[in-house]
């Protein structure tokens, strides 16, 4: 069930199995790279789609009938989605099992809320949109793979909650599951009666492909101290605290290019560099941060990335790869480094040699060493700051047959502390998600704009 809001009221759950042309059985073994992100709090992502004239008639008859209609249809070729995760006594690492009978649960609901508001960038309570995600099952024994909701907010449009198991579903593979979904969806909307999935969205399941690309094992890195599927509540973060999406246009990020790039020739005229707008939006990003918590000068600032190793690994990994295939690369770097007057240009630097040292050497380069490394950070105690989503993932290209969404929200940031970074609705620049203290946000929000306006 969604956290509960007397205002929320949940009209039915449905129970969605793949379409009836489905395998009897199927199961995939968990990777490493799945394997270390087993008790990771699951991904919960909100879209907001705007449409005036949803009644609670139309909903009933037209938009509801179509969405489930076309998740039976993809879930056909995203089994796994359906089933659920199990740890047999026998095996090393748990296992993804689907059988007849398996379904996704489907909450349908109506809202009692301002649906501009919460699809607003603005300052809100951070536990308000929690009412619009179902929450994953889990136990120590079982867990769901996937939970969904949808939420009508009648004559105002509707959003879609979708929470997921991230040792089963990285971004991209989610990403390519809702293209998938709402390509079907589309098709039907338009008239088609049996629509089929394009070949390119079609997942591919081959494990074997992985494990040898990487050649390394989860007991390398770690061991699992208790056999048990319970998820983690959250990575330790405050849960009383506000979110807020914040944006950079493509101009900001012009301008934040040549200020670095310009100081950067000034202390080392000789190097070569070509900044991204991913390592410029992250620097400018993360010294605003330290500086509105305010975290003292000689403690480190432990922050990491992700990086999808699909068309990085050597052979290439096909893109519509099913599962998790990527890696993390982080650093320390002392808070008083952030809050120096060139702070942005050395962190960015910092960044730029990072992706570098990546393309250079392979995602794969001291694997193992690093995730030792980034264990013993958490298990010390402290705090990593991290990302969640990607520009190139394109949330706002998800169109299910009504519109594009007018609003895309990572929620479960409030649980990890990430924060996120998406390409913005209207394709002029990034949005930046972040959840804080309220004098914290505020003090963010100041920090991002002001920076923006110095020479």
């Amino acid at each position: 069930m969604a956290s509960h809001n007397p205002a929320v009221k949940i009209l039915e759950t449905v129970r969605v199995s793949p379409f009836t042309n489905s395998p009897t059985h199927f199961s995939l073994t968990l990777t490493s790279l799945d394997a270390m992100v087993l008790k990771f709090p699951p991904v919960e992502t909100l879209l907001f789609y705007q449409l005036t004239a949803s009644t609670l008639l139309r909903f009933n008859s037209e938009i509801l009938p179509k969405l489930i209609h076309s998740l039976s249809l993809t879930l056909q070729h995203y089994l796994p989605l359906a089933g659920k995760l199990t740890w047999p006594p026998h095996a090393h690492l748990p296992i993804i099992s689907y059988a007849p009978h398996d379904a996704v649960s489907f909450l349908v609901a109506e809202a009692n809320l301002d649906f501009n508001r919460l699809s607003a960038d603005d300052i809100r309570e951070s536990p308000e949109s929690r009412c619009l995600v179902p929450e994953l099952l889990s136990s120590d024994e079982v867990a769901s793979i996937m939970a969904l909701q949808i939420t009508l907010f009648p004559n105002q449009g509707f959003c879609i909650g979708i929470t997921t198991h991230h040792a089963v579903v990285d971004g991209s593979t989610a990403i390519a599951f809702m293209k998938s979904w709402a390509y079907l969806c589309t098709q039907l909307v338009v008239g088609k009666q049996h629509p089929s999935l394009l070949p390119e969205l079609i997942p591919f399941f081959d494990r074997r492909v992985l494990e040898d690309l990487t050649g390394f094992k989860a007991s390398n890195i770690f061991e699992f101290k208790q056999r048990s599927l319970k998820l983690k509540d959250d990575l330790g973060v405050k849960n009383n605290s506000v979110r807020a999406t914040l944006k950079l246009s493509h101009e900001d990020i012009k301008n934040l290019k040549e200020k670095i790039l310009s100081k950067l020739q000034e202390k080392i005229p000789t190097k070569q560099l070509n900044l991204s707008t991913f390592v410029v939006t992250y620097a400018y990003v993360l010294v605003c941060l330290v500086k509105a918590r305010q975290m003292e000068d000689n403690k480190n600032v432990n922050f990491l990335f992700q990086v999808d190793c699909r068309s990085r690994l050597d052979p290439l990994l096909l893109a519509n790869y099913f599962g998790n295939c990527i890696l993390a690369r982080d650093a320390s770097v002392k808070a008083s480094v952030f809050k120096e007057e060139n702070g942005v240009t050395n962190i960015a630097e910092k960044i730029n040699d990072m992706v570098r040292d990546i393309s250079e050497k392979g995602p794969l380069d001291g694997v193992v060493d690093r995730c030792k490394r980034i264990q013993n950070i958490v298990e010390a105690g402290e705090e990593f700051i991290r990302i969640g989503g990607s520009t190139r993932f394109k949330f706002y290209g998800v169109d299910y047959g009504w519109g594009k969404p007018k609003k895309v929200e990572i929620i479960s940031i409030d649980k990890t502390g990430a924060f996120t970074m998406l390409e913005t609705g209207d394709g002029n620049g990034v949005e930046i998600g972040k959840v804080l203290s309220r004098h914290e946000m505020e003090t963010f929000k100041s920090l991002l704009v002001s920076g923006l306006q110095d020479p």
